[in-house]
């Protein structure tokens, strides 16, 4: 078996159950790891009832994106897609992506063609992935990608290990920008690849206001832990520019300066050729129709 869907999930148990029906779809019957972030509404037991050919991690307190590290632990094939509990991939989409990895020893990461329902409308960030202006090495299979979205994405387990995984300390949102930038600093491509379908029908049941906080929290710490000065500066100015003046956000300015001592002990600014990449991108972002800071 060359890959294994990893699902993490807090509190959605009608949702999950509806998505993980779906794993059965995949003709190659992977093996599935569902980690719980400590649910409160009868997750862990219902996945366990009606599931049991899943393997279930229960994890005694919430670590947001963390989860999927500890799903990587479990991870015995050289692939993992990583899938949400409101999101579900078209049963031909792992192999494709599989494929891809197999074709490309340097590709850690392949993201897919992300689709909204009700309905199948296409994700406002998809056109971004198609187009990306990011450079890549001829062989790549698709579009360069800078980072990467990690419910539509599988990642090559060895690659995602080496890079260290997802911070801890960004918990959830937006957390794959550090990750996307170390795998690229270690060597590792990532990329868009069209014909590997994901749905995405998001969940009523979110904290929007957290999301952004955390979003703005972390795009700020990226932006220090990693981006040179000058780069630094100017990224940090244009979201202080655009950010909506609310509470919101200042919670997030808070909670971004609460962490500067941290930042600054784990500083290590990007080699060149990776910075030119993620500079590439700046244009994209401040246009961007899907990137906005909004609840």
């Amino acid at each position: 078996m060359r890959f294994t869907v990893v699902v993490i999930t807090r509190d959605r148990r009608s949702s999950l159950l509806a998505v993980l029906a779906r794993t059965r779809d995949i003709p190659e019957r992977p093996p599935v790891i569902v980690v719980d972030n400590a649910s409160r509404d009868g997750t862990p037991e219902a996945v366990a009832e009606l599931f049991p050919e899943i393997e279930l991690i229960r994890s005694a307190r919430n670590l947001g994106a963390v989860a999927r590290n500890l799903a990587a632990d479990h991870v015995r094939t050289p692939y993992a897609a990583f899938w949400d509990d409101d999101t579900w991939w078209e049963p031909d989409a792992p192999s494709r992506a599989a494929g891809l990895l197999d074709a490309h020893p340097r590709l850690a990461v392949v993201t897919g063609r992300i689709l909204v329902d009700p309905g199948g409308r296409e994700d406002p960030i998809v056109p971004e992935l198609r187009h990306s202006p990011v450079s890549g090495p001829p062989w790549m299979p698709g579009p360069a990608l800078g980072s990467f979205l990690a419910g539509a994405s599988m990642v090559r387990a060895a690659a995602f290990r080496e890079a260290g995984g997802f911070c801890p300390r960004l918990w959830l949102g937006g957390e794959e920008e550090l990750l996307s930038a170390d795998l690229m600093t270690l060597g590792w491509q990532l990329c868009f690849a069209e014909d590997v379908v994901v749905h995405h029908e998001p969940s009523r049941l979110r904290e929007p206001h957290l999301r952004r906080r955390h979003g703005i929290r972390n795009t700020l710490w990226f932006t220090w832990l990693r981006r040179p000065l000058p780069a630094a500066v100017r990224r940090t100015a244009g979201l202080l520019r655009d950010l909506p003046r609310d509470r919101v956000t200042a919670a997030a300015l808070a909670e971004a300066a609460a962490g500067l001592g941290w930042v600054a002990r784990e500083r290590r600014t990007l080699p060149p050729d990776v910075e030119h990449r993620l500079r590439s991108l700046e244009a994209s972002q401040r246009a961007s129709r899907a990137r906005r800071y909004v609840s």
